[in-house]
């Protein structure tokens, strides 16, 4: 089984990546026949989506080719998004422009979200409400929202709120589990049903 986490942060050695690459840990030494592989947003890595994205622009094909192979490939994932004023950053939101229902349509995706304070809300909500309509990601019901981000999940355990920790490990570790449960369930009806249907390429 094969999971891919994305990091939504533009910034270099974010807190959100510290997120994503414990959470590959955890998937990796907790599950045996689980590979992983962390895509990062860090340095904005993809331009602003423009139309000949749907004109078969050779540029975007050879740009995009290895993204979407890896997306392809991948039986689930995890989406780490930091609350900027409120929001999704827009590379992320961006990525979800330039993804399409072949790729990521149909297979489960985990919504962990960082907040250096108490936030961390607003992001889930703009996930599940416009990220998904047209390539048709599967946001399971559980989630994560990482609070006061900067005392959690530090490789030194003095760098860490001890109870928070451990509150936030065991969190993500259950919430991996469901991930990869709904991934075991959801790959076999992707190989039996008519799930992509050209009259229907859109959802409403």
């Amino acid at each position: 089984m094969k999971i891919t986490i994305v990091s939504g942060s533009h910034r270099n050695f974010s807190q959100s990546e510290k997120v994503a690459r414990h959470i590959e840990k955890t998937l990796r030494t907790e599950h045996d026949g689980v590979e992983t592989s962390v895509y990062t947003l860090a340095d904005n890595p993809l331009p602003l989506w423009d139309q000949s994205v749907w004109e078969n622009n050779p540029e975007w094909n050879q740009r995009l080719a290895p993204i979407k192979d890896l997306l392809s490939a991948s039986d689930g994932f995890v989406i780490v998004s930091p609350e900027w004023h409120g929001q999704v950053p827009a590379g992320l939101k961006n990525f979800f422009l330039l993804c399409n229902r072949f790729e990521v349509g149909h297979k489960p995706a985990l919504i962990v979200t960082v907040s250096s304070g108490d936030g961390g809300a607003y992001p889930v909500a703009e996930l599940r409400m416009s990220s998904y309509k047209n390539n048709r990601i599967c946001y399971i019901p559980e989630q994560v929202i990482v609070r006061h981000v900067e005392k959690v999940l530090n490789e030194p355990p003095a760098d860490n709120d001890k109870e928070a920790d451990h509150y936030f490990r065991e969190r993500i570790s259950w919430s991996c589990d469901i991930l990869l449960a709904y991934a075991a369930v959801l790959k076999p009806m992707r190989e039996t049903a008519a799930l992509h249907h050209d009259d229907f390429g859109n959802g409403m």
